[in-house]
This record gives C-alpha cells, structure tokens and sequence, in this order.
C-alpha cells in the first residue's frame, strides 16, 4: 500500500493520528462507538476544531445536547467553536431542542430530515470539502435497532456525493443491554471504539483502532486521558487486550436476541 498517496485528515488528537498513520482518509465515514462517558463526543470536537483550524468549514450534528452545550464544552479546550459559528465557519444542527424558527433546528427525529438538512447546510457552506459529526446516529434508531445499518448505509451513500469526511458516534446502553452500533459498524469505513472501565477504584478509559480501510493501523489498545483545558490524550499503551476491552458476550447475545426480535415485527 502506499500510504503516501492516501490524502489523511488529523483527528486532532496526534496520539490517534500516530495510530492511524497520519489521520483518517479523506472522504471516509468512520464509526466512533462505545459506552456513554467513554470520550466520544470530544474526540469528534477535536476532529471538527482540527479541520478549522486548517480552515476547513463543518457541520455538527448534536442529537444529545444542545447546540449551547456543544459550544460550551467545546469553549473549555479551547476549539473556538463560538467564533466559527459567528464567522460561517461551522453550523451546529441541533437535533435535541426542536425550536422553531431556528434554520439549523431538525424538528423531526428522522434520517430524511437528518440527511436533508446536512444537506441544506454544505450548500449554505459553499464549494469545497467539509467535515462532518453526527453525534449520535444512535438517536434514529432508540426504538428500531434492527434498522441501524440500513440507516447508517442511507447516509453514507446519500452524502458521498457531497465532499464530507463523516465521523458519526454510536453506543449502546450498558443499562438496557441493547445495542444502536452494530448496524452502522458494518457499513463504515472505519471503526474507532472507545471504552471504559473501573480499576483500582478508578475510572480509565481506552482506545483502539479496529479497522480503518486503506490504514495499516496501529493493533494496540492505549489508554487515554481527557485533561482539563487540552481535551484527548494518549497516554500509554494498555496492558489489556483488545478482546478484554470488548463487549461481553452475554451482552452481545442480547443485542441478538432483541435484533430478531424487533425484525419479527417489522
């Protein structure tokens, strides 16, 4: 492979960006997935400030938090996200407060209005690649996991056409046992997974790459921190694997089990 020629785009995270042998290629959807808490809406403000930064426009899409709340948390590591939506540079879409009269408002939680108004939003951006964050996609498909990956296959063949570099955020809820990751995990170019867990009394939280097409990647687990002011860092290589850091197997075989489920009644 010659990696040379792969044009790569920073995560803004240079530990990652080693990992992945200069950064994410250009025009990929890459699926940032894992437990809520684990780092995965930083990393995805980093990617967004790394493209700004270079003085590229982009899109977030925040089905979670409001748009107030992204550029609160975005403020406090310094990514300037206030500025960029002052300047044209980056349009927020928030999917959570639904108010009217706002044009970066979606009013319905669907992929047609999600795909639609992204849309809507590179035209208002002009010519020229963008980078794009939906975060999550898990939030189109709560009460329909069997639809994830046509979903998430929608989206990607919809806004290919479009000039983006697409990180979208994924998880599932250790709570309920059910899974929102599996269907887009199998459409993505790339799969970034982020985890957590207790030790020592401590939470820790982790990384590994598990694919990324075009990328001969890094294999390891690290370990990272998010650091006050900073935001994501490696710090060190993990002494657990990659199989200890997964998702459990009873917990797999529910998300299976509620799969099939959801399927027999569609």
């Amino acid at each position: 492979m010659n990696n040379s020629a792969i044009d790569r785009l920073s995560t803004g995270v240079p530990g990652i960006d080693k990992m992945l042998s200069g950064g994410i290629p250009r025009g990929f959807l890459v699926a940032v997935v894992g437990e809520p808490g684990t780092g995965k809406t930083i990393f995805s403000q980093h990617f967004i400030a790394a493209g700004l930064s270079r003085g590229e426009k982009a899109i977030y899409v925040t089905t979670e938090e409001s748009r107030e709340s992204i550029i609160r948390q975005a403020e406090m590591f310094g990514f300037g996200f206030k500025d960029a939506v002052k300047n044209g540079d980056l349009i927020i879409i928030d999917a959570l407060m639904e108010e009217r009269g706002d044009p970066w408002s979606l009013y319905e939680l669907t992929i047609e209005e999600l795909i639609s108004k992204i849309i809507e939003a590179k035209k208002t951006l002009g010519y020229g690649h963008a980078r794009l964050v939906i975060d999550s996609m898990s939030a189109f498909w709560l009460d329909k996991p069997a639809m994830a990956r046509k979903y998430s296959y929608t989206v990607k063949r919809r806004l290919s056409r479009w000039n983006l570099t697409i990180i979208a955020t994924s998880q599932y809820a250790v709570t309920t046992s059910l899974g929102f990751g599996f269907g887009i995990e199998h459409v993505a170019d790339g799969i970034i997974r982020f985890k957590k867990t207790i030790i020592g009394g401590e939470l820790r939280r982790f990384v590994i790459i598990e694919k990324m097409r075009q990328t001969p990647h890094d294999r390891k687990v690290y370990e990272i921190d998010i650091i006050d002011g900073t935001g994501m860092k490696i710090i060190k290589p993990s002494v657990y694997t990659a199989s200890e850091l997964r998702i459990p197997i009873s917990i797999i075989r529910k998300i299976l089990e509620a799969e099939y489920k959801k399927e027999s009644e569609l």
